[in-house]
């Protein structure tokens, strides 16, 4: 499996431990290798957004002051859904009933917690469940205009 990570100017020292913690056992993708002080969350947010989209067996990390911006921004490419998350749950649920493929967070958390959500939500697998399955379906067919 890949991760696709970034973050803005904010973060840059976690996405660090972050990477180094998970490459042992990932291949990291990188896309925010330069980052300075004017940099623009949604610029990164898409393209880790558009790496997850293009390829298979990726998941996305992003970070930033609190995590949100990212995801709002993410969620703005077609066929991604990024999950903002804030505890072990809820990086377990975006996973199980959602099939979450990015997680976003705020690089203020502890870092000990953002590996663990992080290793949380690369190891749960979606549920297939048939009411999940029907939610998702929803979802990416108003994605589709339909």
């Amino acid at each position: 499996m890949k991760i696709a990570i970034a973050t803005d100017h904010n973060g840059i020292k976690e996405k660090e431990e972050i990477i180094n913690y998970f490459s042992e056992n990932y291949e990291i993708i990188d896309k925010s290798p330069n980052n300075n002080p004017t940099d623009d969350y949604p610029y990164y947010a898409f393209l880790v957004a558009e790496y997850v989209r293009n390829n298979k067996d990726t998941l996305g990390v992003l970070l930033c002051g609190t995590g949100i911006g990212m995801s709002i921004a993410a969620n703005k490419v077609k066929g991604i859904r990024c999950a903002h998350v804030s505890n072990l749950n809820e990086a377990k649920l975006a996973r199980q009933h959602n099939s979450a493929n990015i997680i976003a967070l705020s690089y203020k958390n502890n870092i000990n917690d953002i590996i663990d959500y992080i290793k949380v939500f690369i190891t749960t697998d979606f549920s297939n469940e048939e009411r999940h399955i029907r939610r998702i379906k929803m979802i990416s067919e108003y994605e589709e205009g339909n």
